[in-house]
């Protein structure tokens, strides 16, 4: 329970240590810092309660960005600084019934038994288009959840049985370096490229449980390269770095979809790695499939990235730099202006 105290005093009851851990964010009171930056307020813990000073408009914004949070600190889960301005987002633009609808919006737990859910509204909205529509295009910039939020679905939907086997997939075009100077065979050679694909099982399934999957044949990991002439039935499938395909993989690779199957493409159209001048088959389909019944179109933003905080500045300024001067490369990112899924 939570109770105004007295004129320019709040304070929330918090229930447990592990909710006080959550709000202050550590020792240091990370979180706390970062909430009273950016209301004004001031708050402090005093052994299993929470503190808010301020004005009365203070107090009532940040009373309500804790109550909306509440969920997540309920559960003693970290809030970071994403959580925290997602939160005072929906504040501020009336959409705190849809954040709260967010925070009771758990999609599984990971091996160390936290909860994963969306962070942010557009996440939010990706979440709930995957689960809409036989194929969703995620377009958003690194550590925006694309292909964990897309990993967590379809690892919920194989435990439920409501599709046979997951299908991960991603073209292997180098970042600046050649596969032939790697050592090892074929699969050895693309290894390294999926490794954010076995990462995110890793976490939800284990180690052990996802090698026994993959020796079974239930999650299949592979280059693009190995989907060609196949039909993918009952089957959730997911392209990751989508940006890297040419018009025709793409093309090639969305009509693999076969009956009682799924397939969600990500990708990241500012980290094209394509020669110069080639069109990317990710900007090209979300342009030519926006608005086809079936097909939803996400974009996530900066405001989205759920790495470390410097990831999101990282992000901005770098978009900043490419409103105004061009790619050193000569190609400067296309920007779909077809519709999108809602947001």
């Amino acid at each position: 329970m939570s109770e105004a105290a007295s004129d320019g005093c709040f304070v929330f009851d918090l229930p447990h240590t592990e909710a006080v851990l959550a709000l202050t964010g550590g020792p240091a009171g990370q979180t706390l810092r970062q909430l009273e930056a950016l209301t004004g307020s001031s708050l402090v813990i005093r052994g299993l309660q929470l503190v808010i000073q301020g004005r009365p408009s203070q107090l009532e914004r940040t009373a309500a960005t804790v109550e909306l949070l509440r969920k997540f600190w309920q559960e003693g889960e970290s809030i970071s600084q994403v959580d925290l301005q997602s939160a005072l987002q929906a504040l501020d633009t009336g959409r705190d019934r849809e954040h709260d609808a967010m925070g009771q919006q758990v999609l599984a737990k990971n091996q160390r038994g936290a909860l994963l859910r969306p962070r942010t509204l557009r996440q939010k909205t990706y979440v709930e288009a995957m689960e809409r529509n036989d194929l969703t295009f995620a377009l958003g910039p690194a550590g925006t959840g694309k292909t964990f939020l897309a990993t967590v679905l379809a690892v919920r939907m194989l435990t439920e049985r409501k599709v046979e086997r997951l299908v991960l997939t991603r073209p292997a075009v180098e970042a600046g370096e050649r596969l032939g100077f790697l050592p090892g065979d074929l699969q050895q050679k693309v290894d390294p490229y999926l490794r954010p694909l076995y990462d995110a099982l890793h976490m939800l399934l284990g180690p052990e449980k996802t090698a026994a999957m993959l020796e079974k044949g239930v999650i299949e990991v592979a280059p693009l390269a190995y989907m060609r002439g196949r039909t993918l039935a009952e089957s959730f499938v997911i392209l990751d770095e989508a940006q890297n395909t040419t018009p025709a993989q793409m093309r090639m690779v969305l009509t693999r979809l076969g009956e009682r199957s799924r397939m969600v493409v990500t990708g990241d159209i500012t980290q094209v790695d394509l020669p110069p001048g080639q069109l990317s088959g990710l900007v090209e389909a979300s342009e030519v499939l926006d608005g086809v019944e079936g097909v939803a179109v996400c974009r996530l933003t900066a405001a989205d990235v759920v790495r470390h905080p410097l990831v999101q500045r990282v992000v901005e300024a770098y978009a900043r730099r490419d409103k105004t001067h061009p790619r050193r490369d000569g190609a400067p990112a296309r920007r779909s202006m077809g519709r999108s899924a809602p947001r």
